[in-house]
């Protein structure tokens, strides 16, 4: 790592620097030449420079242009966009209709962000390998009625299949974060229903989980639902969100959007 690059606290940088950690995390991705990949924030190369080794050029998304020059003067070939990941166009980066693989350890601060970035264009995306902290993790991979099940949980089993593949140590990094970390990796291979929309069905697990505490029918009522909740008779309001299966979910969400008020 050169010595003149400080991680950035703005950008949540935390560099990864054991060889051991890095080639779990990338013999887990198991990247192969002919597979579209895109790294989001490579840094100073940790990642990169072990994948590189293995399939040659590929796409990296980096924000900080202090470390654009060295990552395009150490991987001929590599093509570096310099620009914040949620603004990209994924469709833009699939080559020859494969659909994307998407790996990186991203800005914690960022992860709900580039999660739903990740929902919304799914149809480019093949899978995501992903260093998030350990207790967003558990969340995103907890079971219907544990204290960890919310929005990303939900969203997450609807859209994907995921899986917490590891824990790492904070010693692995520089500077040492405060919080262990966890690879997930998540696989865009499940159909959704076709009778609601994508973008419906995250308001209502959002709105669902508005007053976690609360039951669904006080939740809803202080969302962008208030009005549709009132034509709602068939479901069981008085559960709480946590309780809820995801068929559950897609029932609530078509029950909801029958009210053009909603």
């Amino acid at each position: 790592m050169p010595a003149r690059i400080r991680p950035l606290k703005r950008f949540g940088q935390n560099y990864l620097t054991d060889k051991n950690i890095i080639n779990k995390i990338v013999d887990t991705f198991n990247p192969a030449k002919e597979h579209s990949i895109v790294e989001i924030g490579p840094g100073t190369g940790a990642l990169t420079r072990t994948i590189y080794e293995k399939i040659g050029p590929y796409t990296v998304v980096e924000i900080d242009t202090r470390v654009i020059d060295n990552l395009r003067n150490e991987f001929p070939g590599l093509n570096v966009i310099n620009q914040d990941f949620l603004e990209i166009n994924l469709e833009k980066l699939t080559r020859q209709n494969n659909k994307l693989r998407i790996i990186g350890n991203i800005p914690y601060n960022l992860t709900s962000s580039i999660l739903f970035k990740l929902f919304y264009d799914r149809r480019y995306i093949n899978d995501a390998l992903l260093m998030v902290q350990y207790e967003v993790a558990k969340r995103m991979t907890a079971k219907q009625g544990s204290k960890d099940y919310g929005i990303l949980s939900v969203l997450l089993n609807y859209f994907a299949n995921t899986e917490l593949c590891f824990k790492i140590s904070p010693n692995v990094f520089y500077p040492k974060p405060n919080v262990w970390s966890a690879i997930v990796h998540i696989r865009f291979d499940k159909e959704t229903n076709p009778g609601i929309k994508d973008g419906d069905f995250i308001k209502v697990v959002k709105a669902s989980f508005g007053n976690r505490r609360k039951t669904l029918k006080n939740s809803l009522s202080n969302s962008i639902f208030n009005k549709s909740i009132i034509d709602v008779k068939s479901f069981p309001l008085s559960k709480r969100a946590e309780e809820l299966s995801i068929d559950q979910f897609i029932e609530l969400t078509k029950l909801l959007k029958e009210n053009p008020d909603g």
